[in-house]
This record gives C-alpha cells, sequence and structure tokens, in this order.
C-alpha cells in the first residue's frame, strides 16, 4: 500500500480511535483491573498481572485477573514486598487456562526481586533514546525477569521479541503505562518510554482488520509484523501511532469489521 493511500485513512482511523478511547469500553477490557487502584506501583503490577493472563475470552480474563487480585490482599505493591511463604502457599491450582498457581508464586517472587534489586518495574523497562519501539526494552525486562530461579515452565508466559514474538500483552501492558491523553482510560504514569516509541499491539483482532484496510500485508501475527504496522501508523501520527490500537481493536471486536 502507497503512503497516500495509508495517508488517505487517518481520517476514518483517528474517528475510531477516538471513538473507542473512552472510559465507558474499559468495563469489557482488562484495563479495568489496574483502574480499580491508586498509587503507581499498585497500577502497574495489577496491569502488569492482568496483561499477562491477556488472551482468550476477555470476560474470563477480568475473572482470573480478580483472582489473582484476590490472593494478592488487594494490595499488591504491599504483598510483593512482605509476602512469607505461607502466603504463597494458599495460592492454589489453575488461575488462567495454562496459566497456574506456580507460576503466579514465581511472578510475585520475581516482581519483588525488581523493586528491591531493580528500582522498580519503570526502571526495567527504560527505552534507550535510539530506540524505534519497545523491543529492546521488552527483552531487557525479560532477561530481568527470569534471573533469579524459576520453573521450566514459566518464561512461556512472558513472550521473547527476540524469538519474534509479537508480545501483544506486554506492549498492550506499555500501551497502558506509557500514552498520555486526556481521555484517562491508558494512564500515562510511566516516563521510561516515549509514546512514540510504542508499537501497536497485535492479535488476532487488529491484525485482520489491519490486513483488510491495507494496513499490514505480513500473514503472521510476529514481531515482523507488528513493526510493519506500526510503521504505517506512523505516517498518521508518528509521535502516537499505538493510540490506533482502539481503533483496530474496536473496528474488530465490537463491528466485526
Amino acid at each position: 500500500m502507497k503512503n497516500q493511500e495509508i495517508l488517505s485513512l487517518k481520517p476514518f482511523l483517528d474517528e475510531k480511535a477516538e471513538q473507542y478511547n473512552q472510559l465507558q469500553f474499559i468495563e469489557t477490557d482488562p484495563i479495568q483491573i489496574p483502574h480499580r487502584f491508586s498509587g503507581k506501583e499498585n497500577i502497574e503490577i495489577a496491569g502488569f498481572l492482568s496483561a499477562a493472563i491477556a488472551w482468550g475470552n476477555r470476560r474470563s480474563i477480568i475473572k482470573s485477573a480478580e483472582k489473582m487480585l484476590e490472593w494478592l490482599e488487594y494490595s499488591p505493591y504491599d504483598f510483593i514486598l512482605n509476602h512469607s511463604e505461607k502466603d504463597l502457599q494458599k495460592i492454589q491450582g489453575s488461575i488462567h487456562r495454562t496459566f497456574n498457581a506456580e507460576d503466579l508464586k514465581f511472578f510475585i517472587k520475581s516482581l519483588k526481586n525488581i523493586y528491591l534489586n531493580h528500582n522498580g518495574l519503570e526502571n526495567v523497562f527504560s527505552a534507550q533514546k535510539d530506540e524505534t519501539d519497545t523491543f529492546g526494552a521488552i527483552e531487557r525486562f525479560r532477561r530481568i525477569f527470569f534471573e533469579i530461579p524459576h520453573p521450566e515452565r514459566t518464561p512461556k508466559h512472558v513472550s521473547s521479541p527476540a524469538k519474534g514474538s509479537a508480545a501483544k500483552r506486554l506492549n498492550m501492558f506499555l500501551r497502558w503505562l506509557v500514552r498520555k491523553d486526556q481521555k484517562n482510560v491508558d494512564f500515562g504514569i510511566w516516563n521510561s518510554l516515549s509514546p512514540a516509541q510504542l508499537v501497536c499491539p497485535l492479535d488476532v483482532h487488529s491484525g485482520r482488520v489491519a490486513r483488510s484496510l491495507g494496513l499490514l500485508e505480513r500473514k503472521q501475527n510476529d514481531r515482523k509484523a507488528v513493526l510493519e504496522l506500526t510503521q504505517n501508523l506512523k505516517l498518521l501520527d508518528e509521535n502516537d501511532p499505538a493510540k490506533y490500537d482502539f481503533a483496530l481493536f474496536g473496528l474488530g471486536v465490537f463491528e466485526k469489521f
């Protein structure tokens, strides 16, 4: 698709981004979970855990996230820093599809390591100034996240861009924490990355819509596809390409575009 043809989509996609970047839509979206909390650390931990299990039915994702936060006694930051082994023993069974109690217990321990020894989640996700996307930051985060002993099964729950993954869930989480606007859907409480460095989270819905609009030619929903899509979206808004996630996802989920 030629640049001029992509630019012709701008009025339509701007309108749809505006339409779906609204608080009334969060009640059906996992972003509603961190919206239940106040305080930077509580928001980012609740957001990270919710995003980590964000695949499949959205109602089921929200229910599973609620279960996790119940185990964290609805005080995620305090629980992460001060939990005991006895507290962790209460976490049992399946949590969300293939994500289970063993995975969550490790996530809690790793987050504690990050807050105590790496100056917190935002610092670990810091991007370098010359980086034009989030994949380097995600890969550095992933190395730190698994620097402590971990179950063999758990790394599959944290996607690796170095292995070609689109890292949809982590890129969605970064959109939540980094994007800044007046809509109060995304939080915009992190400065370790710029909104211009964000990529558009890519899933089956946004991928289908992007291909039907001619914004994406690559067939697989992988890292290369994310970069192709985001490069085209930057023609529409180089400073905030991820805002079009609202348009693509809304068109796919609510309008069956």
